[in-house]
């Protein structure tokens, strides 16, 4: 019951305190549920660890990586690359923005990659954010194989979206 008290504001006299656990856990329950109404599973939205790799082997051009273990991104500043694992697929792309070649930033709250320069956003698979900046496609993207549980990358084949849509498209192993 509300009680009006002398100043006009309302006082509760019999409101039921939540306890912390409780409250907690409703949270967690209502926070799952809009993820899923958003189509987001609970998996994919804490998937995205960013972490920072050395390709396993290295053969002139060619760099093999651990296939990783779950969703998210490896950057591996000396070879330039990002190795991308997102929804059964693995992609290996240029750590420079399309547009000016600015270092890429990888966002985990938001699942995506952003250049600080000019704000263009990309997608895990490497899909431009129509009108988020001023790159006009996506990620450039490098040839890859499996071989084992790697996946080799060849540096000297990269694809431009607009270049090369079809190699673009299909550059990108299934796990």
């Amino acid at each position: 019951m509300y009680k009006e008290t002398e100043t006009g504001t309302t006082d509760c006299e019999q409101c039921p305190l939540v306890g912390r656990r409780d409250f907690l856990r409703d949270a967690g329950v209502a926070a799952t549920g809009i993820l899923v109404a958003l189509g987001a599973l609970p998996s994919a939205a804490r998937a995205s660890a960013l972490s920072f790799i050395a390709p396993s082997h290295a053969s002139g051009e060619e760099k093999s990586y651990p296939i990783p273990a779950a969703d998210g991104a490896q950057i591996d500043k000396d070879n330039g690359t990002i190795l991308m694992r997102w929804q059964g697929n693995v992609y290996v792309y240029s750590l420079a923005c399309p547009h000016q070649n600015t270092g890429l930033h990888w966002f985990d709250k938001d699942g995506r990659f952003e250049c600080p320069k000019h704000h263009s956003r990309f997608l895990p698979d490497g899909e431009y954010v129509k009108d988020s900046g001023r790159a006009t496609r996506g990620l450039d993207r490098f040839a890859v194989r499996k071989e084992g549980s790697n996946v080799v990358a060849n540096l000297d084949k990269m694809y431009k979206q607009d270049d090369n849509q079809a190699d673009w498209t299909a550059a990108f192993i299934t796990i």
